[in-house]
Parts: structure tokens; sequence; C-alpha cells
């Protein structure tokens, strides 16, 4: 086994992000500990925390080794996760890339289906890549589903934001010197980071509407005290498994745009959230809208990495449009990054407590976590929407042999890691025969999450 103690123990590393101002961790000190008493040793690169809020001291007190430098954790671990890795750190991944290894596992976010060609060089290092904006939105991963954490963070942000920028006040008062009428807003998309976004206005007094293409969120919208806009449009077939919003077609959306222009008028603040994977935003707000809105109002964009739910979005910034101020948000979780980097900690510590069996990795063929997540693995690109974005046969390729160490359960492989005494090729097994999963077609799906994003993002 690569590592410092030279015992046979699996070693989990995080390195300090690269991802130009982020400020999260992949890993707190709490899950330090929920991963010790898996079994596992964890190590971490000094100070790696310190931008989150998570002192070096902390995870010395959790158990983690600390290491001077991110070479030395990636020389060491067997098991690196990361919150932006991959596609997802566009400027520096292929400085990551240099230093993975054969046998290695990869966990973190790293916008397979937008950037799915950099996966193919993961899979000829023999890398085996997780990708946790795939994990499928069903009752039992929920606890490991990382955009709705981060589309959570975005969406209360988002409205700090509006309050912020907005030069009036959100809630309603009665004083001495006059009524001051209460802020209008409207949320485009009804998903997590719509839905948090609507919570966090009405606390702050507002008067919130909402709008989403499926009819099936009119309940959650209004349970939380917003009123449901109903446009006459057919969007029967708006949703897919998974509680996806479908991305539907341009003459649908010129539609919707048409009829939104009178709600969006009479808005103070409107805040988007439509995303689609591996996809441009559709535009959603145009510019005759926002010409249509009184001065002063607050266009706030979650979309924006993605090219922006509004027409004149400039990603990573806010800018005056006449009187309408536009902010296109990147990366809004890592403005709040010790609670995201919690949130975030406790996902992906669920996932990987979920493919470890007696301190190694083992992962059932049949698993539609594993299924839906493992993009690489055995030297091949393994993931059903990848493989069919890359032009490959979307049926997953056969498994590797099994090493020695192979359980004789049906449909299950204890993986060898990098550097396991009894196994010198590296290789390992992966899940077989994927089918769709709650992520479905790219093509079709549309996520009103924002992406850290990216799918995060």
């Amino acid at each position: 086994m690569a590592e410092a103690t030279g015992s046979d123990t699996v070693t989990v590393g995080v390195p300090q992000e690269t991802f130009p101002g982020e400020r999260r961790i992949a890993l707190v000190p709490a899950g330090v500990a929920a991963l010790k008493k898996a079994g596992l040793e964890v190590i971490i690169q000094q100070g790696a925390g310190a931008s989150a809020g998570f002192p070096d001291s902390e995870y010395e007190e959790a158990g983690a080794g600390l290491v001077s430098d991110r070479t030395k954790v990636f020389e060491t671990a067997d098991i690196v996760l990361q919150v932006r890795t991959g596609g997802a750190n566009l400027d520096h991944w292929q400085a990551d890339l240099d230093q993975l290894r054969e046998g290695q596992t990869l966990i973190g976010m790293c916008d397979p289906l937008g950037q799915s060609q950099l996966m193919t060089a993961v899979a000829e290092r023999g890398v085996t890549c997780f990708s946790l904006e795939l994990i499928p939105r069903i009752t039992r991963a929920q606890s490991m589903d990382v955009l709705s954490s981060m589309a959570t963070v975005a969406g209360y942000k988002a409205v700090l934001i509006a309050a912020e920028t907005l030069p009036r006040m959100f809630p309603m008062m009665m004083t001495a010197a006059g009524t001051i009428a209460p802020a209008k807003v409207l949320v485009v998309g009804a998903g997590v980071a719509g839905l948090q976004a609507i919570a966090s206005a009405r606390k702050l007094g507002a008067v919130v509407q909402a709008y989403d293409i499926r009819p099936a969120v009119k309940e959650e919208v209004q349970s939380l005290g917003a009123k449901f806009v109903e446009l006459e449009l057919e969007a029967s077939d708006s949703e897919q498994s998974g509680g996806y919003a479908k991305a539907m077609d341009e003459e649908f959306y010129r539609k919707q745009r048409e009829l939104m222009t009178k709600v969006i008028a009479d808005s103070d603040v409107v805040i988007t959230t439509a995303a689609v994977p591996g996809k441009k935003a559709p535009v959603l707000v145009t510019e005759e809208m926002v010409q249509g809105m009184p001065d002063g109002s607050v266009v706030v964009d979650l979309a924006a990495e993605q090219g922006g739910n509004c027409e004149l979005t400039a990603p990573g910034e806010a800018k005056a449009v006449g009187g309408v101020t536009i902010v296109g948000c990147v990366n809004l979780p890592t403005t709040i990054p010790y609670h995201a980097s919690q949130m975030y900690s406790k996902n992906i510590t669920t996932f990987l407590l979920h493919l470890v069996e007696e301190g190694k990795l083992s992962l059932d063929r049949d698993d539609e976590i594993i299924q839906g997540t493992m993009v690489t693995g055995g030297g091949e690109i393994r993931q059903a929407l990848v493989r069919k974005i890359l032009g490959l046969d979307p049926d997953e390729p056969p498994p590797p042999e099994p090493a020695e160490e192979e359980t004789k359960e049906a449909g299950t492989a204890t993986i060898p890691l990098a550097g396991d005494s009894d196994d010198d090729s590296g290789s390992e097994a992966a899940a077989a025969d994927s089918g769709e999963t709650e992520n479905n077609d790219a093509s079709e799906q549309a996520e009103t999450d924002t992406n850290d994003q990216k799918s995060e993002g």
C-alpha cells in the first residue's frame, strides 16, 4: 500500500482546492472521525480547511494526519476527495491529472456531462472516478446529494444578494413616516435552490411568486407561502423521473417568455435557477423583459456559469442595464464556506462509506448509486450518459477480469487499491450493464438547481 505509514490500511487524502476563489474543503473534522471509525486513514493538506473555518488543530484532534504539500497527498492517498475536480476545475485540472496514478480512486464534482472528453484521460490512467453530480435522486441517496446541498446554500445566498442590491427593504413596515410596501420577488424554477430562495425571501417579508414548468411543484410553492404563477402552456410532459424538470423545445420557451413578460414587469426582484447539466442554460428573461422592469430592480441569475437564464447576464459580474442590476452568480456556495463544506462533507462521507466494507472499497455492480456515479474504472468510461455524449455505446463495457480479492457473492467485488501487494495490475471491477437511472438522458434533463455545479457550483 502506497502510504506513509506502510500499513495495509486504505488512506483517504484531501488536498486544498485550487479552483480560483474556492474556499470549501471536501472533508470537515466530523467527517474524518466517521471515516476513521470505518477503518480508513485520513490525511489532510496543511491549511486546506482554514479558509472554510476549520483549522489544522481540529483535524488532528479528529485523528487526521497532516501533510505539508499537495503532491504528498496524491502520492500517499488511495482515495482522493475533492470539491471541484476534472471539468469543474478546468484551469488547474491538468496538474492534478499528472499526479493521479493507476488504481487510485477520485471522488468529487467533475462536470462529466459538460466536459466529458476530460474523462477519457482519467480512464486511460487507470483511475476510478466517481462524479457526485450524478448521484441518482432516490430516497436512499438523499444524504449523498451534493447538488441539493449546494443548491440550498445558493438559494439562500441569492436572496441575501438581492436584498443587499435592491434599493428598498423587503418587508412591509407600518411606521410614523408612513407605510412601506413590501418588495415583490419572483423566483423562476422551484427546484431545491428555488424553494430555498422562496423560503428565505418570505422570511425577509417579501411578497413572493414562483414559476416552474412542472405543475407538480405548485403545492410545494404554496406551502412556503408563495403564489404559484400559472401560465397557459402545455407542460404535461415537463417532468421526468427523479423530480427533474425536462428541457423543452425552443417553441415552448418562446411562448413562456412571452407570457412571463407581464409577470416580470411587476417584480422588484427576479431570481432564476434553471440549469441543464452539460448544456447551455435556457434563456428565460430577455432584454425586452429587463427593459420593462422598474428602475432599481434586480435580477439574480443562478445559472450564470452555464450562460445564464437572463439574456444580459455576465457570469461573475453585477452590471447595470438601464435602471436594472443583473447579478451573474458564480459558485455561490463557496461564499458561505463553513456550512457549505459541512454539508458537502456529509454528502461525500456518506457516499464513500457506501462504497466501503471492512475498510476496503467493495463495489456492488448492480447498485444504482454506483452505476450512476462511476464515470471511469478499469481503464474504461463506464457511466452510460458520459459514454453516450462521447459517441460510445451507452451500454457499459464488461467489467475487467476479477482479481484474487473478488468475493464469491454474485455482483459484488472487493476492489484492489493502488499498491496492494496481492495485485500488481491496479485494475478495478465496476458496475455492469448500466441502464437509465434517475439522471436520465443528459439532453433531456433540466436541473432547476444551481450548478456548483455543476454542477455545482
